[in-house]
């Protein structure tokens, strides 16, 4: 994710009085500043980079509140020790946000009848009510004041829109908008907003470069009952031939209609994701009497199940990609000990730019080693940057883009050439347990993820340990790496996971100012087969193709059953990935892969 240029004279602490000043202008005691940008979504432009040019916090999940006096900003576990090292604790409370909430930070600091600001276009309604159930007098503005105060903020994107040939996406626009428009119709419904850019994205089959690692334009749409559908982007951004496909029934209007269009649907009923529509929309279909319905995302569940086509572009994308990935792995072998953790990322980008139809990364390269690994979502710097020493723990977590499919993958490993501690070998086995025990797990259909997370920690809980994150999220196809609504997590959630998902399965173990261990793969959701009286189960297939490094396995406290599993996984690994290396990692992911209890 680009981080905002600015003066390195222009300090935070300035940053900061600029914007109470113009609070004060504003008769403001407070602001709300998310991370979010119009759309949003997780990764953002960097003109939409708010929350890290006023804080200096670069994570892609985070809020922030301003007082006259005081200010907060917030982030959860992946982000915690980040959030430490990039802000400055004199004049940021800096807080874990399920510890300490936002609403409830804010409820300890001001005073109900303060007026606490907030821009409705960067915001969701279901965010901002929980400030609203807090008691906070909240105030929206006609402009975002961050803005105001960013001098040398970015420009927008532009970038074209592009179509995504139906060989990838596997059905047509006009097949997915007429399947929707049914079900509005079914529902009494007029229309639906779509403000999730890669909803937008999925449903008329078209992409773009708008934002860093996700190839959407930003861009929203409006789904009329009837199938037509109103495009929100700059007119001059899409060709001749890409208006030809999306054909007559996709109007392209200009952003600056976006208004006066949601006053054109007063009077009607019109459905919108509270969750993932800016709290704007409301006002103004409010301000012009629309009937409002909330109710979730139309596209995402149908994007998320993943047709036939887009299944098989999952597995021909992890192939190559893979093919990237061991050679990376095996040329860390030989060459980490004294290269650097840029040196790392620069080298799998090497690897994965000579394979065919690589896009880009679908989220920057994780490359952590020592100390930095036990930072969960970290980027390395030139100032974090660490050289690369002997018998270190490395964990680099990668993804690539392709047009068939999205990839990410997570591998810690050993560099050697002493034998690991035995304290680091039994976390890295317990974590390799929970990945090889949820892979292979078979459950009733309609289970959520939320009912299997307990099988990728339990081998960590016995040792008493465990880890600050989700165990899965789900991925898009050549779309956003983190795709919801199904998740694998200790939260509940009631989203079954259905043949077709594409989910990750990672646990890991973080030792703060020690080391870091995750372990990545993604699985597909198969189809259901029948059990003993007729119930349907479902299973993963596992996409991700790439060896675990036995050198930190205890192979007494794997176990017989999870040595076969894993045994399973590197014969697959090897018969696959094997005959598209060349001879020399081909011979490395041999022994790599070889059975757990051989030297």
């Amino acid at each position: 994710m680009a981080e905002p240029p600015h003066s390195s004279a222009d300090t935070m602490g300035d940053r900061l009085r600029r914007l109470r000043a113009l609070m004060e202008e504003h008769d403001l005691a407070g602001l709300i500043v998310p991370h979010s940008d119009e759309y949003l979504g997780e990764y953002t432009p960097a003109c939409a980079e708010r929350l890290a040019w006023i804080t200096g916090f670069t994570g892609s999940a985070g809020l922030a509140i301003v007082l006259r006096e005081r200010a907060a900003v917030f982030s959860d576990g992946r982000y915690i020790t980040q959030m430490d090292d990039q802000v400055d604790g004199e004049i940021w409370d800096r807080l874990h946000i399920s510890q300490t909430p936002p609403q409830e930070w804010l409820k300890d600091h001001a005073t109900p009848a303060e007026r606490i600001g907030y821009d409705p276009r960067i915001i969701s309604a279901a965010t901002l009510n929980t400030f609203a159930q807090s008691g906070a007098n909240l105030i929206p503005t006609s402009e975002n004041l961050i803005d105001r105060v960013w001098a040398d903020r970015p420009a927008t994107p532009r970038s074209p829109v592009t179509l995504h040939p139906l060989a990838f996406a596997g059905e047509t626009s006009a097949a997915k908008r007429g399947a929707l428009a049914a079900d509005l119709a079914q529902d009494g419904q007029d229309a639906v907003v779509l403000a999730d850019t890669t909803s937008v994205a999925w449903l008329l089959n078209i992409r773009g470069a708008d934002v860093p690692c996700t190839p959407v334009v930003l861009a929203f749409a409006i789904l009329h009952r009837d199938a037509r559908v109103d495009l929100f982007v700059e007119p001059d951004r899409v060709a001749a031939d890409v208006r030809d496909g999306l054909g007559s029934e996709v109007s392209i209007l200009p952003p600056a209609h976006l208004e006066a269009s949601l006053a054109a649907l007063g009077g009607k009923t019109v459905a919108l994701d509270p969750t993932t529509t800016p709290v704007w929309f409301t006002q103004v279909l409010e301000r012009h009497n629309a009937r409002i319905v909330e109710a979730n995302d139309p596209c995402a569940l149908p994007r998320a199940r993943k047709n036939d086509v887009e299944q098989q572009g999952a597995r021909t994308a992890h192939l190559r990609d893979a093919v990237a990935v061991c050679r990376f792995l095996h040329w860390m072998d030989q060459h980490a000990i004294g290269s650097t953790e840029l040196g790392l990322v620069k080298q799998l980008a090497a690897f994965r730019a000579e394979v065919p139809d690589y896009r880009g990364d679908s989220f920057d390269t994780i490359a952590g080693t020592g100390p930095n690994g036990a930072i969960i979502h970290y980027r390395v710097t030139s100032e974090t940057d660490r050289t690369i020493e002997a018998d270190t723990v490395c964990l680099i977590d990668s993804g690539g883009q392709y047009p068939d499919g999205t990839t990410d993958i997570t591998r810690t490993v050993w560099t050697g050439p002493d034998a690991p501690p035995a304290e680091v070998k039994a976390a890295f086995t317990r974590v390799l347990k929970g990945n090889l025990r949820l892979g292979a797990a078979v459950f009733p259909q309609g289970t959520p993820g939320s009912a299997l997370d307990a099988l990728a920690r339990l081998a960590l809980w016995e040792g008493r340990l465990d880890f600050d994150h989700g165990t899965g999220h789900g991925v898009g196809s050549y779309l956003s790496v983190h795709e919801g609504p199904q998740r694998i997590s200790k939260m509940a959630n009631k989203v079954a996971l259905e043949p077709g998902m594409i989910v990750s399965n990672e646990p890991g173990y973080y030792r703060p100012g020690a080391f870091g261990i995750r372990l990545e793969t993604l699985v597909l959701v198969t189809a259901p087969e029948p059990g003993p009286e007729n119930r349907m189960f479902l299973s993963f297939e596992t996409l991700t193709l790439a060896p675990f490094d036995k050198r930190l396995i205890d192979v007494e406290l794997l176990g017989a059953d999870d040595a076969a599993r894993l045994d399973e996984y590197h014969a697959q690994v090897l018969k696959k990935i094997g005959p598209l290396l060349p001879a020399e990692t081909a011979a490395w992911l041999s022994h790599a892969c070889s059975p757990i209890n051989r030297k």
